[in-house]
């Protein structure tokens, strides 16, 4: 029975309409004429160039090399067609009519296999501008995602469900899904109108219903990753319900004055960013928030690690100030590259450059995290949009206690922000310096 099953299985590529048997009676002349070419080449070497082959008009000489060279050029020419449109016939179940040449997707894929380990900690926009330019080199990518969001539909699911907030899981599943584009439109997509559904995006029920089918939360990352074919992994950067809490300093002269007149404690992270006021201070409730063990260990295998770009205060910091988390980038062996931010942000870094940033992060988790930073050097069209918003320069003199990294990284049609492919090649290229 069993041998009556496998024969079935292979029948079943004789079926009509496979695009198989042509290519495969190809492959078989293809194979027998090498095969002829090969005998043909013994006769010329052991009985000469000349061969009597007998025929009804009696001894016809019949030249042997030449006739050789016909069934090796011929037979050769077969296999490599054959080959050829074999491959696209059982590949094209795999490939995207959008997509390259299967020779071209073929070899991308094997490289970015063999690409280096990225890990990439943050969150918002600025991880996944990092997360759409790495996934073109490499396949091995982790992305360690704040948990501290409390606000929009993310905070309203979490106060809900109690689950971890979905909102920067969906937008780094879509940055790193081979259909970007759709999968961005898709999940960004929010219900409108007077039902319990108003305000909420599509991406954010989505993740919440897997997390319902799956029984948790880092399983429904992980199957959400394999459906959507997903390059590389998300991962929290814990799994506890942490609450982010700030010292912000409020002006006489408004929210963004530089003279400080009260210093305020706000909880939550949407609280921070509403308040637009200086930041002197970040911490998480509760301090001792233990790492998801994945990330702790996605961090001991890289070979690069990056935190940021995207907001100082509220997408990087909240995950290195998970203790282990910090820990573990310290102890590993890895490339360790802080990317900071091309403008300021309001109500977290007005007034920062370059040297701001890293001192920010120094007084926040050491000085010894990050060791290199790269930055932006190009200053291009218009100001960035927003009153108050400034380019964050580099510092006038030249650090001391971190090597700084200048590279153009903005994008053109946007200049304000990081573009994807620069900055992935500025980081790759430091860790192959």
């Amino acid at each position: 029975m069993r041998r009556w099953v496998i024969r079935s299985s292979w029948a079943r590529w004789l079926r009509i309409g496979m695009g198989v048997k042509r290519w495969l009676l190809l492959l078989g002349g293809g194979i027998v004429a090498l095969c002829l070419a090969t005998v043909l080449f013994q006769q010329v070497a052991g009985l000469g160039d000349w061969l009597a082959f007998v025929a009804d008009s009696g001894r016809i000489p019949v030249p042997l090399a030449p006739l050789a060279v016909v069934f090796a050029v011929g037979g050769s020419v077969a296999v490599v067609v054959a080959i050829y449109r074999l491959n696209l016939s059982l590949l094209a179940a795999f490939r995207r009519r959008d997509q390259a040449g299967v020779v071209d997707v073929v070899y991308r894929h094997r490289a970015r296999q063999r690409g280096p380990k990225v890990v990439a900690i943050g969150g918002g926009h600025g991880l996944n501008t990092l997360l759409r330019g790495l996934k073109e080199y490499t396949d091995n990518i982790t992305a360690i995602v704040t948990v501290a969001d409390d606000g929009g539909s993310s905070g309203r699911l979490r106060r809900e469900l109690g689950i971890l907030p979905p909102g920067d899981f969906r937008n780094c599943i879509a940055a790193l899904s081979d259909a970007e584009e759709l999968i961005t439109e898709l999940f960004q997509y929010r219900f409108q109108g007077n039902s319990h559904l108003d305000g909420h995006s599509f991406g954010n029920l989505y993740l919440s219903a897997m997390t319902a089918l799956t029984g948790s939360f880092e399983a429904a990352l992980a199957e959400s990753s394999r459906v959507l074919a997903v390059r590389g992994r998300v991962l929290p950067s814990t799994l506890a319900q942490v609450t982010l809490e700030a010292e912000v300093g409020i002006g006489a002269g408004g929210p963004a004055a530089d003279r400080v007149e009260e210093w305020r404690r706000v909880r939550g992270e949407s609280a921070i960013a509403a308040a637009r006021g200086r930041i002197r201070r970040v911490a998480l409730d509760p301090e001792d928030a233990p790492a998801y063990p994945e990330a702790i260990r996605a961090i001991f295998d890289a070979d690069l690690i990056v935190a940021g770009p995207g907001s100082l205060y509220t997408s990087v910091l909240p995950n290195l100030l998970v203790r282990d988390l910090a820990g573990a980038i310290g102890a590993a062996r890895g490339l360790k590259v802080y990317v900071c931010n091309v403008a300021t942000q309001i109500g977290e870094t007005q007034g920062y450059d370059v040297h701001a940033h890293v001192r920010a992060l120094y007084d926040h988790v050491g000085p010894g995290l990050f060791r290199t930073v790269l930055a932006n050097n190009t200053f291009i069209g218009p100001a960035p949009p927003g009153q108050g918003v400034e380019w964050v320069r580099p510092p006038e003199r030249e650090p001391r206690d971190y090597r700084l990294i200048l590279r153009d990284l903005v994008d053109r049609q946007q200049p304000w922000r990081h573009d994807p492919d620069k900055l992935a090649q500025a980081l790759l290229g430091l860790l192959n310096a």
